[in-house]
């Protein structure tokens, strides 16, 4: 079964699994996902401002959102 980096950076995000999001960073072939994940976990470890941390995160989700749409589907094998 394959899961798209998608699918994960999503579920990652979600529920605050930062070590699993950072992982999927540096193992997908995305380099805008990339960047977008190093922008919010930078921002969430390092800025004092609460509203670049939400701000970032919302760049985060919006970018998967987008790019999940324009993503074609997948069969998933079983």
């Amino acid at each position: 079964m394959v899961i798209p980096d998608y699918d994960k950076a999503l579920y990652y995000t979600l529920w605050g699994q930062w070590d699993d999001l950072l992982v999927l960073m540096v193992r997908t072939q995305d380099d805008f996902l990339a960047k977008k994940i190093e922008t919010f976990l930078h921002a969430f470890h390092y800025t004092r401002s609460e509203q670049t941390v939400i701000d970032s995160h919302e760049n985060l989700l919006h970018y998967i959102d987008h790019a999940m749409a324009h993503t074609p589907a997948i069969e998933i094998e079983l």
